[in-house]
Parts: C-alpha cells; sequence; structure tokens
C-alpha cells in the first residue's frame, strides 16, 4: 500500500472508530439529534463552520477559480455572512422553539402541514445534491489511489459516512470537526506553499497564470478581478449561498444543541470566520493549479485540489487528500442528519406522538436508507461542476428561508401567505432553471417556436437569467400582498399566535409595530 493510501486508510478507519465510541452516549433521539443540548462555543463553532467548508467550499471553490477566477472567492464572503446571519436573527428563535426541522415554525405557528412538507421538499432538494455529492468524491478518491473500482470506492464512501452519522450523531459531527477544521484549513495551506515555493514563488505563479490564461485566450484582467464574474452573477452567488441559509435545517439542529443561548451569537460568529477562511485557501490552490496545468486542464471535483499534491509528493498528496476527506464528511456527516430528522418529523405519520425510544430508531434508520440511496445515485451519476450545482440546490431554499423571516419578524403573516409564497418561488426558480438549461445551446438560436423565444430571452437577460433571482423575489412580495389581501380572521387565529410568539420570548418585543 503506498503511503498516500495508507493516510487516507487511516484516516477514514479513525472516525468510524471515533464515531462507534461515542455511540455509546447517544441514548436518546435529542442526544442523536441535537447533541443533549449540551455543546460550548467552540464545538458549535466546529460544528456549524464544518458545514460550510465542504465540497462547495474546497473544490468546488477551487474549481470554478481556475475555470472563471477570482470572483468566486465571494464565496467566502457569502459563507460569513450566512452563518452571522443565522446567528443574529434566527438562531435563538430555533432554539428557543427546540426545532430539529425548520418546517416545525410553520406547525408551531399555524398548525400547518402543508407548508411544512413544501419547506422540506425545498430543503431536501438540496440536501440530496450535497448527500449524493459526499460518497462520490470519496468513492473518486479511494478508486483513484488504491486502485479499486469506483462502484467500491463510492459503497466506501457510503458506508462511512452513514456509520459515523448513525453511531456518532450531532456531538460526534461537532466533535469530529474540531479535527476536520484544522486539517482542512492548515494541511490545504501547507499544500499550497509547498506547491508555490516549488513553482519559485509567488511572482512566477503570477506569471505562469498569465501565460495559462493567455493560451486558452481568456481576459487576464478580469479573470484576476473579484468582480470579472459580473455584478449579476456576484449578487445570485450572496442570494443562492447566503439569504438561503436561515432554512437550512442543519443550523436548527445546531442552534437546539447550545448549551447556553448566549452561545449562539459568538458561536455562530466564529462558525463564520473559520468558514469564510477555506474558500480563500481553496482559491489559492485553484491559483497554483491553474499555473501549473493550465486553464482547460480539466482538473474537476476533488482533481483540482488533489493533482497538485500528488505530483509533488505521496506524503503531501496523503495530506491533501485527507484535507478533502475532512471537508467532504465534515459537511456529509450533519446534513445527513438533518436530512434525517427533517423527513422523520415532517414526513412521517404519527412521529409527533413517539417516543425517546421509537424516535431515535427512526432516524437512524432513515439515515441508512437516505445515505444508502444518495450513495447508489452517486454511483450512477457523473459531477462536473460541484459548486454550481449545489448553489442550485442552495437557491431552492431561499423562498422558505424568507417564508420563515416573515413569520418570525411579521406577526400578521398569514399561512396562505407562507404557503404560496414559498410554492411560487419555488416553481418558479426550477422552471426558469430548467427552460435555461434545455433552450440555451445555440441551435434554438434559429429553431423557432418557444425554444427560439426563451434562447433570445436568455441572451437577453444574460447574467441575469439565474433563478435564485426568482426564487428569492417571487416570495418577497408575494407573501405581503397575500397577507394583506387576505388577512387573518383574528378570533380564528389569537391565541395560536399568542402561544407562539411567547415561545419566542425576547423577540416578542419587536414584533409590537406589526
Amino acid at each position: 500500500m503506498s503511503i498516500t493510501a495508507l493516510v487516507i486508510v487511516v484516516y477514514l478507519a479513525f472516525f468510524v472508530a471515533f464515531g462507534i465510541y461515542l455511540n455509546k452516549s447517544n441514548v436518546s433521539a435529542s442526544d442523536w439529534a441535537i447533541g443533549g443540548g449540551g455543546l460550548g462555543i467552540f464545538m458549535l463553532a466546529a460544528g456549524v463552520a464544518g458545514t460550510r467548508i465542504g465540497g462547495a467550499g474546497t473544490y468546488g471553490v477551487a474549481g470554478d477559480v481556475i475555470s472563471e477566477g477570482l470572483g468566486h472567492l465571494w464565496y467566502g464572503v457569502n459563507s460569513f455572512a450566512a452563518l452571522f446571519l443565522v446567528g443574529l436573527f434566527f438562531a435563538i428563535p430555533y432554539r428557543r422553539l427546540q426545532l430539529v426541522s425548520v418546517g416545525q415554525v410553520f406547525d408551531y405557528r399555524f398548525g400547518s402541514d402543508r407548508c411544512k412538507w413544501l419547506t422540506s421538499l425545498c430543503v431536501q432538494a438540496e440536501y440530496l445534491v450535497v448527500n449524493i455529492i459526499e460518497p462520490y468524491v470519496i468513492g473518486s478518491i479511494v478508486a483513484g489511489v488504491t486502485g479499486l473500482p469506483f462502484p467500491v470506492g463510492v459503497a466506501i464512501g457510503g458506508i462511512l459516512i452513514v456509520t459515523f452519522t448513525v453511531t456518532g450523531g450531532l456531538k460526534g459531527t461537532a466533535i469530529a470537526n474540531v479535527v476536520h477544521c484544522g486539517v482542512i484549513i492548515f494541511g490545504l495551506m501547507l499544500v499550497g506553499v509547498i506547491a508555490m515555493n516549488n513553482l519559485g514563488g509567488w511572482e512566477s505563479v503570477a506569471a505562469l497564470s498569465d501565460e495559462m490564461l493567455a493560451a486558452a485566450n481568456k481576459d487576464e484582467v478580469r479573470w484576476w478581478s473579484f468582480t470579472g464574474i459580473g455584478w449579476a452573477t456576484i449578487i445570485a452567488l450572496f442570494i443562492s449561498a447566503t439569504i438561503h441559509t436561515p432554512a437550512a435545517s442543519v443550523y436548527a439542529n445546531y442552534a437546539s444543541s447550545a448549551a447556553r443561548q448566549d452561545y449562539l451569537i459568538p458561536g455562530f460568529f466564529l462558525a463564520g470566520v473559520v468558514a469564510a477562511l477555506m474558500p480563500i485557501v481553496a482559491g489559492f490552490i485553484g491559483i497554483l493549479t491553474m499555473a501549473t496545468y493550465g486553464a482547460e486542464s480539466g482538473l474537476t471535483s476533488y482533481l483540482n485540489i488533489a493533482q497538485l499534491a500528488i505530483d509533488t509528493g505521496p506524503i503531501l498528496a496523503g495530506i491533501a487528500l485527507a484535507a478533502v476527506l475532512a471537508a467532504v464528511i465534515s459537511s456529509g456527516a450533519p446534513i445527513l442528519l438533518a436530512s434525517s430528522t427533517m423527513f422523520v418529523n415532517d414526513w412521517i405519520p404519527g412521529s409527533k406522538n413517539f417516543d425517546s425510544d421509537t424516535r431515535l430508531r427512526a432516524y437512524k434508520i432513515v439515515t441508512v436508507l437516505y445515505g444508502t440511496a444518495a450513495a447508489v445515485i452517486a454511483w450512477l451519476g457523473n459531477i462536473s461542476s460541484v459548486l454550481q450545482l449545489l448553489l442550485l440546490g442552495f437557491a431552492m431554499v431561499v423562498p422558505p428561508a424568507i417564508a420563515v423571516t416573515y413569520v418570525f419578524y411579521w406577526k400578521k403573516t398569514t399561512e396562505q401567505a407562507a404557503f404560496w409564497g414559498m410554492a411560487i418561488g419555488f416553481a418558479g426558480g426550477l422552471i426558469m432553471w430548467l427552460f435555461n438549461t434545455l433552450f440555451d445551446g445555440v441551435e434554438n438560436a434559429t429553431a423557432g417556436g418557444f425554444a427560439q423565444f426563451w434562447y433570445e430571452f436568455i441572451e437577453m437577460l444574460g447574467e441575469w437569467r439565474d433563478p435564485s433571482f426568482l426564487t428569492l423575489l417571487l416570495p418577497l412580495f408575494t407573501i405581503p400582498i397575500i397577507t394583506l389581501l387576505f388577512p387573518h380572521k383574528e378570533e380564528d387565529d389569537a391565541e395560536q399566535c399568542a402561544a407562539f410568539y411567547k415561545r419566542l420570548g425576547r423577540i416578542q418585543k419587536n414584533l409590537d409595530w406589526a
């Protein structure tokens, strides 16, 4: 076995053993889903940060920097803004409601199953993408360094993530992410510094990059500019990567896991700082990779990080690939956990009445089934731009994030408005993406009919064609309009409304005007 493969095997084996060791502390559904409500600031921060520095924040950013330029480092700004946004305005309400699924907000406020189901559908659209990407990347790495067939590698990846999630629970993911965050940031930074020195220092890297860009007929000034990808794209990235975050159910789990309410704002702030560092490191690796192999080298997925390290030496390759695996596990495990808790609480009939043992058993069974299905899809799939795929999933979560915001901060918001705002936003974004995908080829320029109309329409829109604009604007305006046109019948809603906002506590004081 090579040194690179040995490093990977040891790293994977350690976390499987660690999860099994932690299993004895997960004796209740609360222990497993929210860590028993006992996480401190640093464990909370590491757990939350790990969810943002997975595939999108590492090899996703590196790959898009190679192909399009430094503008994709905005993902770091968005990561900080996203987590701090949740910490400031949503984490405390989530903890006070003791949520394990964001959809429960609508259940507690309106007793609405349809809002809860629709929220779960929107969020699961994103989480399914994540749950597929993670075993795919682990399988690719394992197959690449050991020579095992790709399906075997995917099976190993799926078994690893499922086993660690089932046994470790939320506290296990938080503790593990303390290690993962260090391995990712410092491991990849070490790889980058050594690779840069091997290329002759930063000035040589910049010169080589310019040569590679010229050879690929790319605009050098635009590639090196932080606004080179265009303001429309930057705004779309902010919508997708930041605005959606309050509805990402994993943060409800982590908010409920804090030992004290006072830990939430500083914990999420610290998580944002850590999460912002990773895209910067990944972008640095992307520049080095492009300088070494060219702007059109086809180094997608984890390869844009791994290839640089592999060609430098086996030990460095082991460190780089361990860092990629750390990124995968750091986001994959808690998101699989959140996916399972959402499914049980939002979709299984009668789950409200489950006792702790039944609920814990349901969580673990769904985790195994969900993780297995995702691994099978990963084996069948062909993933190229990880960041772009994930940003589409993010955009689909924006409508429930807007709806939750209205419910928390505008008491007049109605159930009908929340439901139809989410439904219109989700459907509008999905249709926009579908039509953009079907009709963006140049063959549609003269095809006639609807195909030509849509081709000309998106050509006119340019960068503003991104579906995230619809997923934001449609619910942002339809929810207040429907609320004002069809207000609550106060005699029917007053008691439930009062009970809901009483649970939120001090947030009630900010709602008197509403």
